[in-house]
């Protein structure tokens, strides 16, 4: 399905080279990402280059690991901002915007095979003024560009190459170009002259389209509110029905090849099902979780998730790593452990948190946002093996048992196509017999060991070290509700020193402004609706999981800033960004994707902050937001399934778990880790003190700590008793 009901007409740049409603991207080799349209996934693409230093360009004095990737182009990039706009008005040229991260794989091939060339470089700075965008630190940007490439093209994807006039308005999009025609595709500089002889010699009807295509924008990026429009639990279980229709019985997963995790949609399917008592939803998650963790798209020396798999089965995945994956990933496992009992779950996510602590965290606290997935220019390098390797390295035994674990052949299960001289008879370790002995279990983690050690004698992956707010809030809450859900204090100082990071380098309380990125020592001056949506879901995990009063201070702190600065009173929702001069469109993002979109996160925590406080504001504002999106979520569940989620936590009464007494003493710690020892999604764990609602304050906690289950007005017999505090979270 199409952004609008077909692909906007665009102007034909040639006859059989490129023509109106062409989807560049669908005929091009690439990754899938989750940029999505009205539910649809579309082709993206994602290395390191190698880079001369012959050339310098500004883009050398900016943070962005990606933009420093292109800092020794011969193109004259600019980084987006005023200087690159006044001088596309000034020289009256077309502005080549294009827009990566510095994990994406066809990025870098791009750049190899076209931005690094002398001759493509010279045609675009004489004719051209070209901008780098970092789509991880301005998604805002990336949102409207995006979506202008999908309404032109039917498909989406990074790199993404949109072309501009000097207004800042899109007339042509694509995303990766070759150095020569192929895939159906024009060679890039080929491209640059058709879009160059349209620029001078049809000026008016570019100018025409791009106006036009603008508009339509608006319509579809800043939806009014359907007055008709009504919110009904039936939402829910009708969704639950529809997301059940993409499982895979075989492999686990929705959908096929490629596929995501997207853990939006097990994380409803868990929570619908379990409300719904539909058993068969629930199993579908628990199937999915096994798979997913047995299959290579996990590292199964290291821990972690790759983005995805380019197959069903799980088995061969594009290697980069992401923050957000993995800490949405923790979440799942969490709930899926707490719904099965099952000890795997717990200790993949276990997994997931030490791969995070030991190689994606800043000594202070922050979390870094990516591992590439290439290692010296060649994909999956770092991760895969050879039969030979493994030979050379392990006992005669260990070879045995571990080839026949992992599944490794001679021959090998991967090859990297992207690469000109790939190299061949890699393996990607995948879990294919766990038939084993408890000796031959011994047997095995010596040889993990040693080829773990191995390993990390190799070159790593690039990784992009910044910090993003809104990453790191969704990080900073799994790990905060797994310290507690699995007993593990050490967890839970993570996320304390976490959210210290944050609060040293992105937050200025005198001005309670909260930025987006900081990178050696520097923050952006960027406001994103994201950073403070995702920051603030995740500090209402972490007082949920600690009960101290500053942890729902800051929490509501920012979400008054997230209301003042994003929220629109008009129609409900939030807008991706506050207004300024260099976006054409203020979007307000509903798709829940590989990320959920910063509104149904918003709501959901704003619903949860409404219940310990209560204070309406929030779940009117909450509600809003939800009845905004209504008809979307009724007409396309696939799009939306965590602001389902946040609906289905809107259309009942929440259970308020009250801790009264000392919430430091050991008595409280252990009813609140049994307050989260049960899968209660409809739920929301408060002490009573701080600025929690005033019916908590006056509960008593006669000798000791004590559990309130309070749902409207009404409170079951306060209890100090373990089992008790479970039976009654199961009813």
């Amino acid at each position: 399905m199409f952004l609008f009901s077909r692909p906007v007409r665009v102007l034909s740049l040639s006859a059989g080279l490129l023509t109106a409603g062409c989807s560049p991207s669908s005929q091009a080799p690439g990754e899938t990402n989750t940029v999505s349209v009205a539910g649809t996934n579309f082709t993206a693409t994602n290395v390191i280059p190698t880079m001369s230093h012959k050339h310098t360009n500004r883009l050398a004095k900016e943070k962005s690991p990606y933009l420093l990737q292109h800092q020794h182009n011969p193109v004259d990039w600019y980084p987006w901002g005023e200087e690159a706009f006044a001088r596309a008005k000034a020289e009256d040229k077309p502005i080549l915007v294009s827009i990566g991260y510095s994990t994406c794989h066809w990025c870098h091939v791009m750049e190899r095979e076209s931005f690094e060339s002398e001759e493509v470089a010279a045609y675009l700075n004489a004719n051209f003024i070209s901008i780098k965008v970092d789509r991880e630190e301005r998604p805002d940007v990336d949102k409207i560009y995006m979506t202008a490439a999908q309404a032109m093209t039917g498909g989406g994807g990074w790199p993404l190459n949109c072309f501009l006039t000097p207004e800042l308005k899109p007339f042509y999009a694509g995303t990766y170009f070759p150095p020569e025609p192929k895939y159906g595709k024009p060679s890039f500089l080929q491209l640059l002259g058709k879009v160059h002889e349209v620029w001078t010699t049809r000026r008016a009807e570019v100018e025409e389209q791009a106006t036009s295509l603008t508009q339509q924008l608006t319509a579809f990026t800043m939806p009014e509110r359907d007055t008709n429009a009504i919110l009904h639990a039936t939402m829910v279980s009708r969704a639950l029905t529809t997301l059940k229709e993409d499982y895979d019985p075989m492999y686990g997963g929705f959908g096929g090849a490629p596929k995501f995790p997207r853990p939006s949609q097990p994380l409803f399917l868990l929570s619908a099902g379990q409300q719904f008592k539909d058993q068969e939803a629930i199993n579908m998650v628990l199937h999915t979780c096994e798979r997913m963790a047995a299959g290579g798209m996990y590292d199964q020396l290291g821990g972690g998730f790759a983005r995805y798999s380019v197959d069903q089965r799980w088995l061969v995945p594009h290697f980069e790593k992401m923050l957000y994956d993995n800490a949405q990933l923790v979440q799942l496992y969490l709930d899926a452990y707490l719904v099965s009992g099952g000890e795997a779950h717990a200790a993949t996510a276990r997994d997931i948190i030490k791969y995070v602590l030991r190689d994606m965290t800043h000594p202070e606290g922050g979390f870094y946002s990516a591992e590439d997935a290439d290692s010296e220019g060649q994909e999956g390098k770092f991760y895969c093996w050879t039969k030979a390797q493994m030979e050379a390295l392990l006992s005669a035994d260990e070879a045995k048992l571990a080839m026949r674990y992992y599944g490794v052949t001679e021959h090998g299960n991967f090859e990297d196509h992207s690469h000109p001289d790939p190299l061949k008879n890699l393996n990607v370790l995948s879990i294919v017999d766990t038939n084993l002995t408890t000796a031959e279990q011994t047997l095995l983690a010596s040889a993990q060991a040693k080829m773990f050690s191995e390993r990390a004698k190799r070159v790593r992956p690039h990784l992009d070290d910044k910090v993003l707010a809104s990453w790191n809030g969704m990080m900073l809450g799994a790990i905060a509700r797994a310290g507690v859900v699995l007993g593990e204090e050490k967890y839970l100082q993570a996320a304390e020193k976490n959210l210290a990071f944050l609060k040293a380098k992105l937050w200025d309380a005198k001005a309670k402004t909260l930025y987006h990125r900081w990178r050696e020592g520097e923050r952006d001056e960027v406001q994103l609706f994201d950073a403070y949506a995702f920051l603030f879901a995740g500090v209402m995990d972490l007082y949920e999981a600690t009960l101290k009063p500053e942890h729902l201070e800051f929490a509501i702190a920012l979400a008054d800033q997230m209301v003042a600065r994003f929220y629109d009173p008009k129609d409900g929702g939030f807008f991706q960004s506050v207004v300024t001069k260099d976006l054409i469109v203020n979007a307000k993002e509903d798709y829940d994707g590989a990320m959920p979109s910063a509104n149904s996160v918003a709501a959901l925590a704003l619903l949860k902050l409404g219940a310990i406080t209560d204070k309406k504001d929030y779940r009117e504002k909450a509600e809003a937001t939800l009845r905004l999106f209504s008809p979307r979520m009724q007409r396309m569940p696939h799009a939306m399934p965590y602001a389902l989620l946040a609906l289905d936590f809107w259309s009942g009464e929440p259970a308020r778990v009250v801790i009264a007494g000392d919430a430091k003493s050991a008595e409280a710690q252990a009813l609140l880790k049994a307050a989260h020892s049960v899968y209660q999604p409809h739920k929301v764990v408060l002490g009573n003190v701080g600025p929690v609602e005033e019916f908590a304050k006056t509960l008593p906690a006669p000798g000791g700590a004590m559990v309130y289950l309070c749902t409207g007005t009404a409170c079951e017999a306060p209890t100090k008793d373990l089992a008790k505090v479970k039976e009654m979270l199961a009813k």
